[in-house]
């Protein structure tokens, strides 16, 4: 795998009072890198295991996609793929929308 043993892909906070937050993951392999997961802006197309709540609140309870040690590499293309793009597109709320992307910036992924 692309970032096995790398020490920045892997952070497990063993002192959180949540810990472990989901079920299903060996503690040893629980990755708490993406505690807030930044997939949960995309709704129903983040691909996690999730429900919407009676008043329409997406629970993300029972998911363990971002938590798994070997899913990193997964997030992170996840993460430019989708996410990113959301924020080019938007831009910054008091910029106009013709000035949004300036001459010389690229929408491409970053390279790995």
């Amino acid at each position: 795998m692309e970032h096995e043993g790398k020490h920045y892909a892997f952070f497990r906070n063993c002192a959180c009072e949540y810990f472990p937050c989901h079920k299903g993951i060996a503690e040893e392999d629980f990755n708490c890198l993406f505690c807030y997961c930044p997939l949960y802006i995309l709704g129903d197309k983040c691909g996690g295991n999730f429900r919407y709540s009676e008043r329409g609140v997406k629970v993300c309870k029972h998911c363990s996609f971002p938590h798994k040690k070997e899913n990193y590499g997964l997030m992170l293309r996840k993460i430019r793929r989708h996410v990113l793009d959301l924020g080019r597109d938007s831009g910054p709320a008091d910029q106009p929308a013709d000035q949004k992307e300036e001459k010389g910036q690229t929408r491409e992924d970053p390279q790995d």
